[in-house]
């Protein structure tokens, strides 16, 4: 949509411990990016680092920017730029109108989002939509999909929607908070307790018994072999992660229909939690006699597997007549759920969102 446009956004990766500047024109970052710590637990600080840093990127820049365009952790009202009680930075309790402050300071349009609502715009404008696309075209298949259904896989299970190269936000900005789904097994805790680094920790704990602060990375160490600790624990952890987060999936995927894209750093265990999270995907479900169904309408393909991409790319042709005609129609009986894995990286695809709903945002008030 806009790869080619030479306007110019500052954008800003926040993070509790660091906030990292930075610019971008037709989806390249057009200055050094630029690292400061957060402050995240006092106001007054916190605020003079963002006009801290967006100065240092505005004084780099050959040309004016035209927004300011950003992720913000929430519970937010994105829309108007207010950020509410945020649990890792203390600095916001309760409300902060952020966006209002920078717009005031740099007599600029700022707009805030969700990192899970700019991850998939940004993967389906620039990233794995587009991409898919092109594997259904170079292979003959005239299948086109315009739908992503975004999620980031880290600290936290984050969410987004594009729908037909726009990103769908909701009447109240809360579309995609899967977050705050039920967990599987455990129907009165948040599904973001089985899919999130500290689920992981926790489930290795608990089978292990072995109670060292290990990280994600650690974990999945111990499960490739090369760090000392239980195996099988290690890969059960990943496995409940994966079965958690299919269920989120699945339930999504029943209301939402398109491409599955999926992002953050737990990413890179994929090898331990995809088959979990694909088997929940095509499981069942049963009826309250016990009969099961298929847990979707949907077949589910994950596209880094090359049999199951090839079975994906390749349609199954049915031919059935036309009641009281001799004419003959054809159709594929299966309807195909794809799933793949960022193309951009998650903090590009982010980047490129926010950069993407920025000039959207302006184009549209045009």
């Amino acid at each position: 949509m806009y790869q080619h446009d030479k306007r110019i956004v500052m954008t800003l990766d926040a993070g509790g411990t660091n906030f990292v500047f930075s610019a971008m024109s037709g989806y390249e970052e057009q200055v050094q990016p630029y690292c400061l710590p957060s402050h995240a637990d006092q106001l007054e600080r916190c605020l003079e680092t963002l006009i801290s840093g967006f100065q240092h990127v505005q004084q780099q820049l050959t040309e004016p920017a035209v927004a300011i365009s950003f992720a913000f952790p929430g519970p937010a009202d994105y829309q108007n730029g207010i950020i509410m009680d945020l649990p890792n930075m203390s600095a916001f309790k309760g409300g902060v109108a952020l966006g209002p402050f920078l717009a005031s300071h740099f007599q600029l349009p700022v707009f805030i989002n969700n990192d899970g609502d700019l991850f998939a715009y940004g993967e389906s404008i620039a990233g794995a939509l587009p991409e898919l696309n092109r594997l259904l075209e170079a292979s003959g298949n005239p299948k086109r999909y315009h739908n992503t259904l975004g999620f980031t896989l880290g600290t936290g299970f984050g969410g987004g929607i594009a729908r037909n190269n726009d990103l769908y936000l909701g009447d109240n900005g809360a579309a995609g908070e899967l977050w705050l789904l039920r967990h599987k097994n455990h129907r009165t805790v948040l599904l973001e307790e089985g899919v999130s680094i500290r689920a992981i920790q926790r489930v290795y704990r608990e089978t292990s018994g072995d109670q060292r602060p290990l990280s994600p990375k650690d974990i999945y160490d111990i499960a490739e072999g090369t760090l000392d600790g239980d195996a099988q624990a290690a890969r059960l952890s990943f496995e409940a992660f994966g079965e958690n987060a299919g269920e989120g999936i699945a339930l999504v995927s029943t209301l939402l229909d398109g491409l599955v894209v999926l992002g953050g750093g737990i990413a890179a265990a994929r090898r331990y939690f995809m088959p979990a999270l694909m088997s929940e995907l095509n499981g069942t479900i049963n009826l309250v006699d016990g009969s099961p169904k298929p847990r979707l309408e949907l077949t589910a393909f994950d596209l880094e597997d090359p049999d199951q991409k090839a079975a994906f790319l390749t349609p199954e042709v049915k031919h059935i007549p036309v009641p009281g005609t001799s004419e003959w129609v054809s159709f594929d009986p299966v309807k195909r759920l794809p799933v793949m894995f960022s193309t951009l990286g998650t903090s590009r695809a982010i980047a490129i969102g926010a950069y993407a709903f920025a000039l959207r945002s302006l184009d549209t008030v045009k």
